[in-house]
């Protein structure tokens, strides 16, 4: 495909990097991004809906995890502010379109292995909370049982509001859907994630 339109391909894993610091961070002396990243002119971020066992849930904001090289993921998985951490590393930039596949998803366990759903569902937004708030109550609607209590107390997500990189409430959230189907099953997810 690259080569029949002309684009590039880069391998994150043989970028340069730049270290990006701020006085939020959890992380002990920053971490290491991507120049392709830090220096994209449009960001596409694509992600699965699915929980994860570790982290709770992994979608868009633990989608971030994977463009930190490896010498981070001992620091990462060793803190107990393992979720706040992946939240501060979407401080280093910003998708302009996020597009997350829910058409079968780990209700639990997660994230290669667990309990698998039909979801059934595409959500596309440009707001990394906003998709994750949605996406944690599609994966209540489906039974999980790995992401008890209030949507917006799960530390991915309330560390990201904390750190303003997307919406604060669930009155933030707009759903436009297509047909008369998905606007009813829209109309089911606003009142899950205005529940809880």
């Amino acid at each position: 495909m690259a080569n029949e339109m002309g684009f590039t391909i880069t391998h994150l894993d043989e970028d340069e990097y730049n270290t990006f610091n701020h006085d939020a961070l959890h992380w002990v002396s920053g971490f290491r991004l991507p120049k392709t990243i830090g220096e994209a002119e449009y960001i596409v971020s694509t992600c699965c809906l699915k929980t994860h066992f570790i982290g709770v849930i992994t979608m868009s904001l633990k989608l971030s995890v994977g463009i930190l090289p490896r010498l981070h993921m001992q620091e990462l998985h060793g803190s107990s502010r393992i979720n706040s951490m992946i939240a501060e590393i979407n401080l280093a930039y910003k998708p302009d379109l996020i597009v997350m596949d829910g058409v079968k998803t780990f209700i639990a366990g997660g994230p290669s292995s667990g309990t698998l759903k039909d979801g059934n569902v595409m959500v596309a937004g440009t707001d990394r909370v906003a998709i994750d708030v949605v996406g944690t109550a599609i994966l209540k609607d489906l039974g999980s049982t790995s992401v008890g209590g209030r949507i917006f107390s799960i530390e991915q997500i309330k560390r990201a509001r904390e750190l303003n990189l997307g919406i604060q409430g669930p009155d933030q959230i707009e759903f436009v859907t297509a047909d008369e189907e998905s606007r009813t099953y829209a109309e089911h997810l606003t009142a899950i994630i205005a529940n809880g």
